[in-house]
């Protein structure tokens, strides 16, 4: 029996913006003084770190004095806060979610900005368990971090779904613990991430058909 659904943010609720965060990383080269795809590439070796902590020491790492670093962490925000728009239809299919009693929770992968608007994103109050990993030091696959959200929802991994676009392993992840992966893609595309190409399970193109697996 399905008591809860977990969800991806990035390519799954929201879409993720290429071209602004391309954009914002050269803003970044510049105040940097630094050749944009070589700093692109630089930044993107820190991924891990500020993924699983605050961004202020990878920023810091780049020789960002205090000032800069707030600056720098202003400019994503302001950029985080323009992607942190629902996909056609999420907000309703959260909504019908609680109104038929699952517990809704969010996994993302993430720096510290999106958990830092969070509450005063569309989705505030929707979700009753919200696992951000620059928060808890984990990031998909670790088995620890859809564990965690279980335990948060007051669900075992067996009666819940998980929801993604399949980036980071995260589908065979959630499987692996005991959850059950969907995957969500873009209809009339196949999936990005090549590891979902094959992805034996699941699978929705627009997250209200995720009311169609409860």
């Amino acid at each position: 029996m399905t008591r809860a659904v977990v969800f991806d943010l990035w390519d799954t609720l929201v879409d993720f913006d290429v071209e602004g965060s391309i954009a914002v990383q050269t803003a970044m080269a510049k105040r940097f003084g630094r050749d944009p795809e070589e700093f692109r590439r630089a930044w993107n070796d820190t991924r891990a770190t500020r993924e699983t902590g605050p961004l202020a020491p990878s920023l810091a790492a780049f020789g960002a004095d205090e000032a800069l670093v707030r600056e720098l962490v202003e400019l994503r925000t302001a950029a985080a806060r323009r992607w942190l728009v629902p996909r056609e239809g999420v907000i309703e299919t959260l909504r019908e979610l609680g109104a038929r009693g699952l517990a809704r929770g969010l996994i993302s992968v993430c720096s510290e900005e999106v958990a830092v608007l969070w509450d005063e994103s569309p989705f505030r109050g929707l979700f009753e368990a919200t696992v951000f990993s620059c928060s808890v030091g984990l990031a998909k696959p670790d088995p620890r971090i859809y564990l965690l959200a279980c335990e948060q929802l007051g669900v075992e991994p067996a009666e819940a779904l998980f929801v993604g676009d399949g980036a980071n392993d995260e589908l065979a992840g959630a499987e692996r613990v005991g959850m059950r992966g969907v995957l969500i893609h873009r209809p009339g595309k196949a999936p990005y991430w090549p590891g979902a190409l094959d992805w034996p399970g699941a699978r929705v193109t627009s997250i209200p058909e995720v009311l169609e697996l409860i």
